[in-house]
């Protein structure tokens, strides 16, 4: 396959539907570093997002917009915007099931979990142990006090 192919927005965006996740990796650094494109590409498959370019990966903006499209990009942020609070409550209002790839502490912060659960209520499934045991206990206090009335 010719190396100039690559550097063609049409051509590369076929081989990404045709082969999904790999497509982007192969592309030119200039695709790499194009945002309209790589959010196209993360729309049509969220793991597109690990070959971003750094740049990308590490603008706040960029990556709610694509987190937005797809959650799987917040894998790839660098650990500062992961433990960020106010960058995560930001992605996971845009996509609920983001929580998944947000650090253990985070998933143990009744406010993300919250706002996750408020976005997509599925996201229940990654809260964080201490959050679930404060769940339960809130479940337990609100059917004793439904019985006992």
């Amino acid at each position: 396959m010719k190396t100039e192919n690559w550097n063609d927005k049409d051509f590369v965006l076929q081989e990404i539907k045709k082969y999904n996740c790999y497509a982007l990796e192969y592309a030119s650094e200039e695709l790499r570093c194009d945002k309209e494109f790589v959010l196209e590409a993360v729309k049509q498959y969220g793991w597109h997002f690990r070959y971003a370019s750094e740049e990308l990966r590490n603008d706040k903006e960029f990556v709610l917009e694509a987190v937005k499209q797809d959650r799987y990009a917040l894998a790839f942020v660098n650990k500062e915007l992961q433990n960020d609070k106010e960058f995560v409550l930001e992605a996971v209002k845009r996509h609920g099931w983001a929580l998944e790839y947000v650090n253990e502490e985070l998933k143990n912060d009744i406010e993300v979990c919250e706002e996750a659960m408020l976005q997509k209520w599925e996201a229940i499934r990654y809260i964080g142990e201490e959050v679930k045991k404060t769940i339960k206990e809130l479940l337990r206090e609100f059917i004793t006090n439904k019985i006992n009335n």
